[in-house]
């Protein structure tokens, strides 16, 4: 009788055993493949950084796992690239602010408040200081940040020379069909928006559709928007600022080993990215002016013209496109970065 016992508990226990194997096994499934979006272009430091970043990941894992990267918004604009993993048709992306907020509003901070920050600095400032409650909002509802990083400065790209407010008020410019506050607040200034995808800056700029672009250097020099806007304002309106994120389901789905490879990687991507920001900007100016590219400096006049549109609409901006507690965290950080560098409280 003891010895039937015995039996019966040790098949129990193989029946246990067998039964916890199969419970992980759609845990251990999801892990075993990754898919990430993002509109970064192909061959770009942001998509190289995801690629490293998923081999990293892929040597903790079993022989077999596959980390996919879809570049050049194949998966569509960046609200797009949300919905999909809400829905887990991709597990993680690399977005910017635009996609951020789609997750939670208080992302704007970092990039919607136009002529809020004068360099990296700044902006790496304003970053320590709210990072970690957007990585707590955004983990709060499903997406664990795995790195940020930023991708240069937007200018204002043109087809006939603009260097004034007035000047851009009387152009068509593209507004990201994604970025509705990016919108409303082009309408507060007098601007005239055309809201388009990203893909189809360059048929507008060609068929007249517009005639202004505010993007990124290495954005357009990647898209060759220069080649029809061939004036640029020297101008650093905002930067562009963003996230590798993972959603929560996906990111709890993984080993403990391929959490903490990913962790590491990220750490390294980030690492690369901020020491790249600058000279990729400027590289990719020079190559731009190469090509036949006219770069137009704000004179002191025309700079005063630019901050005093800039303030004009912060009232609009705080506790609307950005939520009053973040925009004053903001900016209370690079007023207290200036203060410590020799620069006067405002």
């Amino acid at each position: 009788m003891k010895k039937h016992r015995a039996r019966s508990a040790s098949a129990l226990a193989v029946v246990i055993a067998i039964g916890l194997q199969l419970a992980a096994a759609p845990a251990f499934a999801q892990s075993a493949r990754l898919k990430f979006g993002t509109i970064a272009p192909r061959g770009s430091l942001y998509h190289q950084a995801l690629l490293e970043m998923g081999d990293a990941w892929k040597q903790a894992e079993p022989r077999g796992s596959q980390f996919t990267v879809f570049t050049d918004g194949s998966q569509g604009g960046e609200v797009d690239t949300v919905r999909r993993m809400r829905i887990g048709q991709l597990h993680g992306a690399l977005i910017s602010v635009v996609g951020l907020m789609e997750i939670d509003a208080g992302a704007a901070a970092l990039q919607v408040m136009p002529l809020m920050f004068r360099s990296w600095e700044e902006v790496d400032a304003a970053g320590q200081r709210v990072r970690p409650m957007l990585e707590k909002r955004l983990h709060d509802k499903g997406f664990v940040v795995l790195f940020w990083g930023e991708g240069g400065w937007v200018r204002f790209f043109s087809k006939e020379r603009a260097v004034r407010p007035a000047d851009f008020r009387k152009l068509r410019m593209f507004a990201w069909s994604g970025d509705p506050e990016q919108i409303t607040l082009m309408k507060a200034m007098n601007y005239q928006p055309v809201v388009l995808e990203t893909a189809d800056i360059i048929p507008g700029l060609q068929t007249g559709l517009i005639n202004a672009v505010p993007v990124t250097a290495m954005w357009a020099l990647a898209s060759q928007i220069d080649s029809s806007a061939r004036h640029m304002l020297d101008i650093r309106w905002v930067p562009i600022v963003g996230a590798a994120v993972i959603t929560r389901k996906t990111w709890e789905g993984l080993s403990s080993a391929g959490r903490e490879a990913l962790q590491r990687a990220a750490a390294r991507a980030a690492g690369e990215i901020r020491a790249r920001r600058v000279a990729l900007d400027v590289e990719a100016v020079e190559a731009m002016k190469k090509r036949g590219l006219q770069v137009h400096a704000l004179t002191p006049d025309a700079e005063a013209e630019w901050r005093q549109l800039a303030a004009s609409v912060y009232p609009k901006i705080r506790g609307t496109m950005v939520p009053a507690d973040m925009f004053d965290a903001v900016q209370a950080a690079v007023a207290d970065y200036r203060f410590a560098n020799g620069g006067e409280r405002r």
